[in-house]
């Protein structure tokens, strides 16, 4: 978006909720869902397919929970994008993988639809997954006119769609002034994902567990409330230190690697900073 943007282009990113914060980056955002909270669509999710969401936790759901749980978010989200396509009359929409509302935006607009991968998952799949839980609309969403593909081919050889270089985005803030530097001993990131749930949060434990035996320091991204409770009490190891919410680029430039739960941004941000990463798989 940035990069249309400055190219001349009108761009309007039609979003909601947490995600209202990318006009921090200096893009025009629409609120197509206003009060739009993830957490209770989630939970209602888990509630319905208990299994399928402990499978989620686990890293072995596959695109099957995604798709029940980001069909109720299209729904939620699809009348607004809707609208805001037949009254803007954008020339293109551009829409990710697990938002198939895009998709059918588009065809409202009668304007091409350019599905943007933004995920190491395969993107047609997702929406293949995705649309079919939507409550509404009941047929297929049209085609993409392009695919749009930011995975480097040293990591996905054979993906389709035209190649586009991932360029990191951290969101907005300064790092303190003691990540700024290179650290005298190896710099460890750990950074789990942004969606809790049972089994969540294991990831920092272990790691707070081994860290006083390595000759190393930890920085624990946006710590889980068993870390956080730990620091507040000043009884974490001394070479484990936590952080909020810190432009991820800027870290991992002073950083010796990162441990992260498979996210795409963490995975697209340390290849572009040539940091090597440590997976764990499931919610982390």
């Amino acid at each position: 978006g940035i990069g249309l943007q400055e190219a001349g282009h009108e761009v309007t990113v039609a979003t909601g909720g947490e995600a209202m914060a990318v006009r921090d980056a200096g893009l025009e955002v629409e609120d197509v869902a206003p009060g739009f909270a993830m957490g209770p669509i989630a939970g209602r999710v888990l509630l319905r397919h208990p299994l399928l969401g402990r499978a989620e936790m686990a890293g072995t759901a596959g695109a099957r929970f995604v798709g029940f749980l980001f069909g109720d978010v299209n729904d939620r989200m699809l009348a607004g994008v809707t609208e805001l396509a037949a009254s803007w009359r954008p020339d293109l929409v551009v829409y990710e993988p697990l938002a198939a509302a895009g998709a059918y935006a588009a065809g409202v607009a009668g304007v091409p639809g350019v599905l943007h991968e933004t995920l190491l998952f395969d993107g047609p799949t997702l929406v293949a997954v995705t649309a079919p839980r939507m409550r509404r609309p009941t047929s297929a969403p049209p085609p993409a006119a392009a695919t749009i593909s930011i995975a480097p081919p040293s990591v996905l050889p054979d993906r389709p769609g035209w190649p586009m270089r991932p360029v990191p985005y951290g969101g907005s803030g300064e790092l303190p002034d003691w990540l700024a530097v290179p650290a005298p001993r190896p710099r460890i990131v750990v950074s789990r994902s942004t969606v809790s749930g049972p089994g969540a949060g294991r990831m920092m434990s272990r790691v707070v567990a081994a860290a006083g035996g390595v000759d190393a320091e930890f920085v624990l991204v946006r710590p889980d409330k068993a870390v956080a409770t730990l620091a507040a009490g000043g009884r974490l190891p001394d070479n484990v230190r936590t952080v909020e919410w810190v432009p991820f680029s800027a870290l991992l430039a002073n950083s010796s690697a990162i441990v992260h739960h498979g996210g795409a941004g963490s995975a697209f941000a340390a290849l572009a900073a040539g940091v090597p990463q440590l997976v764990v798989n499931g919610m982390g």
